[in-house]
């Protein structure tokens, strides 16, 4: 026999019962029924009760340990009388007697318990995350990632994606997020970054002639943390095709994030791959406030701006006659809901930094509130007619300059939905986002620059640069989002040295700056380029949708909090002296404000 196991502790059934076995594993929990204990024994694979009473050589020592310690344990498998069966459990018809026990390591007292999903101080679970990952919940996320990350990788290798690694220590670039610097030993006052994404060296890739690269690539930017995004480092789906269009990009991922879903969606409906519906950035941003839209909200944005336009209500034609927009949210089926229910919205709204949220009532045709009494009974109607709302529906508004009011819309949409329960359940709906603006103006340095990626390729290439108003141009540029949380972003690539310099000369950069600060993109494009494009569905986020849960930390086996420490390890630390001097660095002492 193995010198600590013959069987798992999730291995053993009925058809065992009458064998000698010998399990190791942690000390779940114990239940002492006076002279016989009852421990639960745990590993990876799952729970074995064991059985010693007084006439077992293990019952003393069992008594004597802690939960958590780890033990070897001999016994025989016998059968569970029906009543205390536990068909909840794979082993829930059999225990373990136990003759003899080896304690392979004490536990100390727990600074938290493993036993029950109760909730704990994050700090705590973080600081100790070795026994947080021993946890029911926590310990079945991160073998949902690894089985995600598995069949991410197979479906790729199976639509003809070649897997290959980029570097981790590359040159630091000047857009996007701040780059974590490694200082260089070798190579006194200079640095390599950690990469924010492998975006030019899979660019480079299909320069290269490799086709169709992927790889579960590690990604690392020094951002503040939020819910569904980790501070430091992250993992995505980095994907990359030669000679192809938008429409060859959707249809190689649509099989790839549909399948993935269906496959650990547990009875959850997913967007069927192939129906992915495509919303332009400005019909999103119109009817949801957002460009990353959860679908699932039936609720739909109006612009109801030329119906204020001449109004009793002067607050908004005020707004309306200096340039601002009003939209409106549909609120149904708040006839029975208070005035309460409003207010609050409009305290909330307050409470997010908004001016506040304008509402109507409507009950059984009845309007209600001061936006109804100054627009008057025959505006309401025209209104309600206008946007298809029924005697009992209410509805929120937002008004402003388009921007802002199209933010808190989105909000309000948002907040709405969840406050009358319309969010729908058990579903994971898909969307593309495309057409974004390839520029937009940049109110704090007074001129135009990028939106969104400077790489991509303008719909109408040069001659849309050369000819068209920069504000108008839309790009070849798509997002995916499902169920409101944005998976990644993507393009088809501006693989052209002469459209690149043209758009990087409308955003105000110079031949020269480009040729600097993207030599290794711009050399490569000069010797032969092929049109190409694609994407990187970020992980964490997948699973953290697979998993239902509100916080991506927990899905990653490692996190960080959210000052970016990592409390188990004690990172960032403090290093040597030495370690400087080898790295021709000197710390200066920053000034208190």
């Amino acid at each position: 026999m193995h010198i600590y196991r013959s069987h798992t502790c999730g291995a053993l059934t009925a058809a065992d019962v009458g064998q000698s076995v010998r399990l190791s594993g942690w000390v779940h929990r114990k239940r002492d029924h006076g002279g016989v204990l009852f421990v639960d024994l745990r590993d990876h694979y799952g729970l074995t009760q064991i059985v010693a009473d007084a006439d077992s050589p293990a019952l003393p020592v069992l008594e004597g340990l802690r939960v958590e310690s780890v033990v070897t344990i001999d016994g025989e498998v016998k059968a569970r009388a029906a009543d205390t069966a536990n068909p909840n459990l794979a082993t829930g018809e059999i225990e373990v007697y136990a003759r003899s026990v080896t304690v392979q390591s004490r536990a100390e007292e727990l600074p938290m318990p493993v036993a029950g999903e109760q909730d704990y101080p994050e700090d705590i679970r973080l600081k100790y995350r070795f026994l947080d990952l021993r946890r029911e919940k926590v310990h079945a996320n991160m073998m949902l990632r690894s089985k995600v990350i598995s069949s991410l990788r197979s479906r790729m290798v199976a639509q003809g994606f070649n897997e290959i690694q980029t570097p981790i220590l590359t040159a630091s670039s000047p857009e996007g997020a701040r780059d974590y610097l490694v200082p260089s030993r070798v190579h006194p006052g200079k640095f390599y970054a950690l990469p924010q994404a492998p975006q030019m060296f899979k660019q480079l890739l299909m320069v290269a002639g490799f086709d169709k690269y992927f790889q579960i690539a590690p990604c690392f930017r020094d951002e503040d943390a939020r819910a569904d995004r980790s501070p430091g480092e992250f993992y995505q789906l980095d994907f990359e095709m030669s000679f192809v269009t938008q429409d060859d990009v959707f249809n190689a991922i649509e099989p790839v994030l549909a399948g993935v879903f269906e496959e650990f969606a547990q009875g959850r409906s997913v967007t069927p791959a192939g129906t992915f519906p495509r919303i332009p950035f400005a019909e999103s941003m119109l009817k949801y406030g957002s460009d990353k839209p959860d679908l699932r909200n039936p609720i739909v944005i109006h612009d109801v701006t030329r119906h204020f336009t001449q109004s009793g209500f002067g607050l908004f034609e005020k707004i309306v006659g200096g340039g601002g927009v009003v939209r409106a949210i549909p609120s149904p089926g708040t006839a029975e809901k208070s005035r309460k229910f409003f207010d609050d919205m409009n305290d909330w709204a307050r409470s997010e930094g908004h001016a506040g949220l304008g509402y109507v009532t409507c009950k059984g045709g009845e309007f209600g509130g001061p936006i109804a009494k100054n627009h008057g009974e025959a505006g309401m109607l025209a209104l309600y007619a206008a946007m298809g709302l029924g005697p009992d529906d209410g509805c929120f508004f937002a008004a402003g300059k388009e921007l802002q009011a199209a933010k808190l819309a989105g909000a309000a949409r948002t907040r709405a939905g969840e406050q009358l329960g319309l969010i729908g359940e058990g579903e994971f709906k898909f969307c593309w986002i495309v057409d974004f603006p390839m520029f937009e103006y940049d109110e704090d340095s007074k001129k135009v620059d990028f939106s969104h990626n400077p790489f991509s390729m303008p719909q109408g290439e040069l001659e849309a640069l050369e000819t068209m108003d920069p504000l108008e141009i839309k790009a070849w540029q798509y997002d995916i989002v499902c169920n409101g949380v944005e998976l990644s972003s993507g393009a088809i690539r501006n693989h052209r040295p002469d459209i690149m310099y043209k758009a990087f000369e409308i955003a105000g950069y110079s031949k020269e700056d480009v040729d600097t600060n993207f030599a290794g993109m711009i050399n490569a494009f000069k010797y032969g380029a092929p049109p190409h494009g694609g994407s990187a569905p970020g992980v964490d986020r997948i699973v953290m949708l697979l998993a239902d849960e509100p916080n991506i930390r927990e899905v990653v086996v490692f996190p960080m909090n959210q000052k970016a420490e990592d409390l188990m390890m004690g990172a960032p630390g403090v290093v040597s002296a030495k370690q400087l001097r080898e790295l021709n660095i000197r710390l200066v002492e920053q000034t208190k404000s």
